[in-house]
């Protein structure tokens, strides 16, 4: 097992203003409350950071706020990857720059790269740094799915590609790479629910969007499974089902964001063309929420 980019990580929401500009102290405020609240890592301009609505200058402006925020407390890894190969390896080289730990790199969206074009791609970006590089397969957002060989064949020929967010929902690939996969690759589950059947095939980990709220719960789901108490990690994943649930029930990030404005934080409304949170949704959400609402957050 391999753990030194961590185990629990939440890809962070992206605070803004009221007239969607970038919230930068706001984020700041964010990330350090949540590595407060035991997450070992962030992912900052992710799927879930609104990172493809976010302009290069605020991108860098982000990882570069976040990281002085949370020092050496956490790592901070940077979603440097578009469905541009040039375009990656530039964001790449400014993520570093901006001082983050690690990049994050998506399969390129949009375009469907062959199997080969994306061993190219993540080629380049991997030779771009000397920073470990998490690949992160989205196939329902991207339109393409990195097969388990593909992946392998990249942790082969690059020793900086250091694991892979895997947000397939395909537990037949994730058992496969977790088969495979060399001794030092990081293996997180990408999706919240497969979190704990992530780790019964051998996952390291959660890149989560309900670590926003449930970081100490998924902590002692992790602790427990370790230890063997598979019943206790069994019981704290089926009681987090429903939260998980309505944070899905429409597109992401709208519902967290929703819900981190609920415990006091300038979170902001997300950037078009996300929309605003349905009202028959938030009445769902509320009272899964209601026990982390209590005590409010400071304010800043």
């Amino acid at each position: 097992m391999n753990t030194h980019l961590g185990c629990i990580l939440t890809a962070m929401i992206t605070p803004f203003g009221e007239r969607s500009e970038l919230d930068l102290r706001e984020a700041q405020r964010l990330a350090r409350w949540l590595v407060e609240r035991g997450n070992d890592g962030l992912i900052v301009a992710g799927s879930t950071g609104e990172g493809q609505t976010l302009d290069a200058a605020e991108r860098v402006a982000l990882w570069r706020a976040v990281k002085e925020a949370v020092g050496t407390s956490a790592r901070v890894v940077a979603n440097a990857g578009t469905n541009s190969t040039r375009e990656s390896v530039a964001a790449t080289q400014a993520a570093a720059s901006a001082g983050v730990d690690a990049i994050l790199a998506v399969v390129p969206y949009y375009n469907k790269p062959t199997q080969s074009g994306m061993l190219a791609h993540f080629g380049a970006i991997a030779q771009a740094t000397a920073l470990p590089v998490v690949v992160y397969n989205i196939p329902g957002r991207t339109g393409a799915n990195m097969l388990p060989e593909t992946l392998l064949e990249l942790a082969r020929r690059h020793r900086n590609l250091a694991g892979v967010k895997e947000s397939s929902g395909d537990l037949k690939q994730i058992g496969l790479i977790a088969r495979s996969r060399p001794k030092e690759f990081i293996l997180w589950a990408g999706d919240d629910h497969l979190f704990l059947p992530c780790l019964s095939l051998g996952a390291d980990g959660v890149v989560g969007v309900a670590s926003h709220l449930c970081s100490l719960e998924y902590r002692r789901m992790l602790d427990a499974h370790r230890a063997g108490r598979v019943d206790e990690a069994a019981q704290i994943h089926a009681s987090l089902l429903p939260l998980i649930d309505a944070l899905f029930a429409t597109t992401s990030p709208i519902p967290v964001k929703w819900a981190m404005r609920q415990l006091g934080f300038r979170a902001g409304e997300c950037r078009l063309p996300l929309d605003a949170m349905p009202p028959n949704l938030a009445d769902r959400l509320r009272p899964l929420i209601a026990p982390y609402v209590s005590p409010p957050v400071e304010s800043r």
